[in-house]
């Protein structure tokens, strides 16, 4: 018999835990030749604005050992584009479709949700609040509860529908409470982690390894941070949180779940593993065999006892 490894995340139901982290998969076409994107739980795609950007100037990434940085810059083609572009061959997928979407000022955020609310194809929407608010001097949308309870609070309002999410960033100096301001606005799940913020230099070049010097750091050195922070956040919210950073096996995996995890988004793994998706996915159900675990309710009951 095969286990069932749904789970549900808002008005969501996932037909298994897994997906991809926004900004590590395109907007899905691109990995549709390594294997089936129906099997995974959900597709998240690359951030999305509704004007677009060009990204930073190269080199804009640089792979050290057991890490990545990136300074992309949140480069994408825009909300038009996308829907003109990339909805068509999203709209064919069984999986859930989940778009990332950011912006800089507070006017720009509701923008984009109002328009991503009416695509239809389009089951949730996370929100990247580790973004400088340019009217307020650059200081990220999630570092304070009281913006990013604001600006959750008024998304919530526009996204009636489908489910909200909202992936937070690990430079917190209280997490708990940025998580709990989430909730109390009316999201339905948080995603945690967002990239550290760090810089690698070329010592024998004298330069930094990415131009715009400071990057986002990802990649397996993420991983004990991230599954504290989703400890954390389990403990004191009840909204379900998606665990990411570092993952790269299913034993990863188990260790986010244990932590409190109900879902989990796979990044950095995905540059290095095309595959890695759907071998993780298919681990997990022969773990689940091999140890009489039916569902993905019981599983999390097993590794919490």
């Amino acid at each position: 018999m095969k286990p069932d490894l749904s789970v549900k995340i808002g008005n969501m139901i996932l037909n298994n835990p897994v997906m991809p982290a926004s900004g590590t998969f395109g907007y899905g076409e691109e990995f549709s030749e390594f294997f089936d994107l129906n099997l995974l739980g959900a597709i998240v795609t690359k951030g999305l604005s509704y004007n677009g950007k060009p990204g930073n100037k190269p080199p804009r990434i640089f792979e050290g050992e057991r890490y990545l940085i990136n300074a992309i810059g949140l480069e994408n083609i825009g909300f038009k584009r996308f829907a003109e572009e990339k909805l068509p061959f999203l709209k064919k997928l069984k999986c859930r479709k989940i778009v990332n979407f950011f912006g800089n000022t507070e006017e720009d955020y509701y923008k984009i949700a109002e328009q991503l609310n009416l695509l239809e194809e389009i089951d949730a929407l996370e929100v990247n609040v580790s973004c400088p608010n340019v009217k307020e001097g650059g200081i990220e949308f999630g570092l304070s509860e009281k913006s990013v309870y604001k600006l959750i609070k008024n998304i919530r309002k526009i996204v009636d529908k489908k489910t909200l999410i909202v992936k937070i960033s690990p430079m917190l100096s209280d997490v708990v409470a940025v998580g709990l301001a989430v909730e109390e606005a009316g999201a339905d799940a948080i995603t945690a982690i967002n990239t550290l913020k760090g810089f690698s230099f070329d010592i024998e070049n004298k330069k930094y390894n990415i131009a715009n010097k400071f990057g986002g750091v990802s990649g397996p050195l993420l991983k004990p941070v991230a599954l504290r922070i989703v400890k954390e956040l389990s403990e004191k919210i009840s909204i379900p949180i998606i665990g990411v950073g570092g993952i790269w096996s299913y034993k990863d995996v188990l260790e986010f779940l244990f932590a409190g995890a109900k879902a989990v988004q796979i990044g950095t793994a995905n540059f290095s593993n095309p595959l890695v998706l759907s071998e993780i996915i298919r681990k997990l159900v022969s773990y689940m065999n091999e140890n009489n675990i039916e569902s993905m309710s019981e599983f999390c009951k097993c590794l919490n006892c």
